[in-house]
């Protein structure tokens, strides 16, 4: 049977980069998007671009019984879908557990229930992240999931409880596992749709309107573990093609990340700004941004200094060896922090002013 991708979590950023690399790389095959309707003008506006794909729009959502589609449109996906990527969630560090637990795990059981019942389906891809190890220090292993670690927020948690249903699936159904860690814009040109969690907090502490930049929270000493969305999406089609790949579950990371001082320290340095001569303990930096009037605008930062003092080390051993040949890689931060600092720096002047409350909060806007 034709390719045939079945796609949840448009118009997502990851989402929407995700099927323009599909769209390329299967001229000749077909692409279905779930979209929420409300998002739906925004969806068909990305589609648009992507000239001469074959590509279709459903409105439905993945917390509703058969995603909320019509009979005919279910019945249509169970008999001709040959690939699922299921990127749908909320990912906002700060979301009440409730919303995550409708979203990232209840809808993570409505797409298994359709792989479940295609008749073609040669292969699920579940978006994961290497965050399920929740707060874990030291090595962690592609094949380690439950491991008696305790979360850090809802996200963390809700993600790992829908990990753990995948995984309970593979010994009947073709599935990987892609756990990446925190997506940063493009290696080749920097664009990312919003700024959010430790990356954020990176460009936000030498790149604020402030005279002085911020202190780091904490001596960050630990790995900043980013990868580019390119990385990701060619990741993710790699994997999706190779036989080999089905039940197995592969880290997405940088194999050799930067500690969160170094990659600090270097985005000062591009950006002409002086370090401060100290560091703010981790501990009053969270202090500080619990108070009353501070919390609501601060939580993103507020949760983003957890993982910039995490000292966790994500193996990628399965991931290089399923990549290995096919010359997909995930590039050196070193080799294209420019140009996210280059995109960082033109929208902070496009908006006059990056504030904590300017960013998108995906419990307004959840990408499903």
């Amino acid at each position: 049977m034709s390719f045939h991708a079945f796609v949840t979590g448009y118009p997502g950023f990851i989402g929407k980069r995700l099927v323009e690399h599909l769209a390329r790389e299967n001229p000749e095959g077909r692409i279905t998007l779930l979209v929420q309707p409300r998002f739906a003008r925004e969806a068909r506006a990305y589609v648009e671009r992507l000239q001469g794909a074959r590509v279709e729009l459903l409105s439905g959502d993945v917390v509703d019984m058969h995603l909320g589609l019509a009979g005919p449109e279910y019945q249509r996906l169970v008999d001709e879908t040959t690939h699922i990527f299921h990127l749908a969630a909320i990912s906002y560090l700060g979301m009440p557990r409730e919303e995550a637990q409708r979203v990232n795990v209840g809808g993570t059981s409505n797409v298994l229930e359709l792989a479940h019942e295609c008749k073609a389906l040669q292969r699920l891809v579940h978006f994961s992240t290497c965050y399920v190890s929740g707060d874990r220090v030291g090595v962690i292993a592609e094949d380690e999931l439950e491991c008696g670690q305790s979360f850090r927020n809802a996200y963390e948690e809700t993600k790992y409880e829908a990990e753990r249903l995948v995984q309970r699936a593979m010994g009947r159904l073709p599935i990987t596992v892609v756990r990446p860690s925190t997506v940063v814009g493009d290696s080749a040109t920097g664009e990312i749709d919003r700024f959010e969690g430790p990356y954020y907090l990176g460009m936000l502490l030498v790149l604020s309107p402030l005279v002085l930049p911020l202190p780091l929270p904490g001596n960050g000493v630990a790995p900043l573990n980013v990868v580019p969305v390119d990385f990701v999406v060619k990741a993710v089609w790699s994997l999706a093609q190779r036989p080999e790949a089905a039940g197995k579950t592969v880290h997405l990371v940088d194999p050799n990340p930067m500690s969160a001082r170094r990659v600090y320290e270097l985005i000062a340095e591009r950006a002409n700004r002086k370090l401060p001569r100290f560091s703010l303990p981790a501990r009053a930096a969270d202090w500080f941004l619990r108070i009353p009037g501070v919390e609501k605008l601060a939580r993103p930062q507020r949760a983003a200094v957890a993982y910039v003092n995490h000292l966790a080390l994500y193996n990628c051993h399965t991931a290089l060896e399923l990549l290995d040949g096919t010359g997909v890689r995930c590039p050196p931060l070193m080799s294209y922090l420019d140009r996210l600092i280059d995109y960082a720096l033109t929208t902070w002047k496009s908006r006059h002013q990056m504030s904590a409350n300017e960013i998108d909060d995906p419990l307004d806007r959840p990408a499903r």
